[in-house]
């Protein structure tokens, strides 16, 4: 089989050094695809050259081909039988007649709640949209989307052995979308260190959170990525997860990291058949679902009553069902296969 897993015209490197979602997503889609024993080529000119060995790469974007250029007649001579590519590409015209033109299947993970289709985009068969939780496959449902794990990586992130951290950590974009303050009073309840790590997206949400961002709890890590990332996850005793009331979670890439690391997960949810209920179970971590009306106060308190659920799973077992759940060769075998 013959992949081509195509890189997105965004800002973050592939596989990117910290943060970045469809990137990273792209990257574990073409090590499982080498893993499952595909040849795979990368197609973009955005793709690092620190990669290491053996990885074929073709400075192209599809979009820009011309028709009857030679560059489309060596896509098509090339026989793709898979192309594994950003959400947004199917409904783009350009990329899709390309695309259209090399006759292979596409597949495409939703990473935004909120990107709107073209009607024509998906049929369900060769041109396939997945999606991670319920509730987002709800929300796409005239796209007939397959629901599925989504599995990140990025490079040089290999999770070390399991063992029972220190503190808490909570990982992402700082803003409000993610709401890490609530997590931040949490281990305050608690009398509990969190660590904060990513880049900070929203300079006013801090400043309104202020008191609880300073407080002495409370370690910025700034935004890690390779070792130090994976290190951030093992060396915690429990992974905080949140997000903000109206905010609705496409399918984030920190659920797979944690419990690659061994990592338990706290999870706090306002509404049911979201990704913390499909990423999450009895023997990786605690989640609690709560009504949008209620205060940040007690949301807090429950969720520090999930932290102390979860600090008690045994790190080993948590990565063991981690490395299993969120592995790149099953993820990628499961895109391309045919319903």
């Amino acid at each position: 089989m013959l992949v081509g897993v195509c890189d997105f015209p965004g800002t973050y490197a592939f596989p990117p050094h910290g943060y970045g979602g469809i990137e990273r997503w792209l990257w574990a889609a073409a090590l499982g695809a080498r893993a499952a024993g595909a040849d795979v080529h990368l197609l973009g000119p955005a793709w690092r050259d620190d990669l290491g060995p053996g990885w074929e790469r073709h400075p192209l974007r599809l979009e820009d081909v011309e028709t009857g250029s030679t560059e489309l007649k060596a896509l098509r001579e090339s026989r793709y039988d898979l192309l594994v590519v950003g959400h947004e590409y199917p409904s783009l015209p350009a990329w899709r007649e390309t695309a259209d033109a090399l006759g292979c299947d596409v597949v495409t993970f939703q990473h935004s709640p909120v990107f709107r289709h073209s009607e024509e985009a998906f049929d369900g068969l060769n041109c396939r949209l997945y999606c991670y939780s319920r509730q987002m496959a709800d929300r796409y449902r005239e796209h007939e989307p397959v629901q599925e794990l989504a599995v990140h990586a990025g490079l040089e992130e290999r999770e070390p052995v399991s063992a029972r951290g220190e503190g808490l950590v909570w990982v992402g974009r700082v803003d409000e979308d993610k709401s890490p303050h609530l997590a931040i009073r949490a281990a305050q309840i608690l009398g509990k260190r969190i660590r904060v790590v990513g880049p900070v997206f929203d300079h006013e949400y801090v400043d309104r959170h202020q008191r609880l961002f300073s407080a002495d709890h409370v370690e910025w890590a700034g935004e890690l990525g390779g070792s130090a990332k994976t290190r951030a996850f093992r060396d915690a005793e429990v992974f905080v997860y949140t997000y903000s009331r109206d905010y609705v979670e496409a399918g984030a890439a920190v659920f797979g990291e944690a419990l690659r690391a061994g990592t338990p997960i706290a999870a706090l949810a306002w509404n049911e058949g979201t990704c913390v209920e499909a990423a999450l179970c009895e023997r990786t971590g605690s989640q609690v679902v709560l009504a949008p009306a209620v205060d940040d106060e007690t949301a807090a308190q429950a969720l520090a009553q999930a932290i102390e659920e979860a600090s008690e799973l045994p790190h080993q077992r948590v990565q063991e069902v981690g490395l299993d759940r969120f592995d790149v060769k099953r993820h990628f075998e499961a895109l391309a296969r045919t319903p």
